[in-house]
């Protein structure tokens, strides 16, 4: 990885190390998870190196402004940084980062897709959680981006870079995926391509209106969801809330089918599926929403 020569600080490399050291126990402990991996992976990565030149444009929930200075240290907070704000693409929140991969569980040795891996920072968390022995394939289906997230993650041996579209990866089996990007239906390659014991966390949801000025969109309302493939079945269960930059590439889902997804979101009961049902029939009265070949049932059908 290679840090812009405009990034300059008042703090020794000592100091900045205490200070990824706190930014990764405090962003594992916004949503309470005890797990010493997330919290090292997260002080292991400088996060500067993977968001451009400064000045910095950041968001929060008092809107987004540039950051002033060159220090690096002002990156270490639980705020996004934009890496292309005409298409309304972050860097994403640390602490809602750290929940996903804590859900995700990315264990040493295992080979996880990273799917929406923008300029490559949340994939080389990834890379420090699966170790040497494992690996990470960052998909990224912006070439501009993409090229970034190469040049980003030059010095991680254990990780692959691809130009994309990440509906249709992966190309074969893995131990996990992680999607950043909010769908209306998982991509059948991202659950036929899950070995047993494997997990998938992607956001689903439903796209908001056009923004003035913003090529992009972002979910409307939206879920971040974990499932795991067992035996012939597929657990699934509710994460956290979750509303992320709308896919780009090739899911098409069907205006009804998209209208009868918000009217679940908004009856809301999230909290209570158990399981994926995938190109298989189950019990219609139990489930949270029924797709076109896929549902998400209230049973635990495995």
């Amino acid at each position: 990885m290679v840090v812009s020569p405009d990034v300059t600080s008042c703090f020794s490399q000592d100091e900045l190390d205490v200070v990824r050291r706190a930014f990764g126990r405090q962003m594992a402990a916004v949503f309470g998870i005890d797990d010493a991996a997330i919290a090292a992976a997260f002080a292991a990565v400088p996060r500067e190196a993977f968001l451009g030149p400064p000045p910095w444009t950041a968001g929060s929930a008092a809107g987004s402004h540039v950051m002033p200075g060159t220090d690096p240290v002002v990156l270490y907070q639980d705020i996004v940084v934009a890496l292309d704000p005409g298409r309304g693409v972050n860097n994403g929140s640390p602490s809602l980062h750290a929940k996903l991969l804590d859900a995700l569980g990315p264990k040493p040795g295992e080979h996880i897709v990273h799917i929406g891996a923008g300029g490559g920072y949340y994939s080389a968390i990834l890379a420090e959680l699966v170790g040497p022995l494992g690996r990470v394939t960052a998909i990224e289906f912006d070439a501009g981006l993409a090229a970034r997230a190469k040049d980003n993650l030059a010095g991680y041996r254990n990780v692959a870079v691809v130009c994309a579209d990440g509906t249709q990866q992966p190309e074969s089996p893995v131990d996990g995926i992680y999607v950043n990007f909010a769908v209306a239906r998982p991509a059948d390659r991202w659950i036929e391509s899950l070995r047993p014991g494997g997990r998938l966390v992607f956001p689903l949801g439903v796209p908001g209106p056009q923004q003035p000025g913003l090529a992009g969109r972002h979910a409307e309302r939206g879920v971040a969801l974990r499932i795991e493939r067992r035996g012939d079945g597929h657990a699934a269960e509710a994460i956290t809330p979750a509303y992320f930059v709308w896919a780009e590439g090739g899911l098409e889902v069907a205006p009804d089918e998209l209208s009868r997804l918000r009217t679940a979101f908004e009856d809301g009961g999230l909290e209570h599926v158990r399981s994926l049902i995938w190109k298989r029939p189950a019990s219609s009265d139990r489930y949270w929403f029924a797709g076109t070949s896929w549902a998400l049932s209230r049973d635990i059908i495995l």
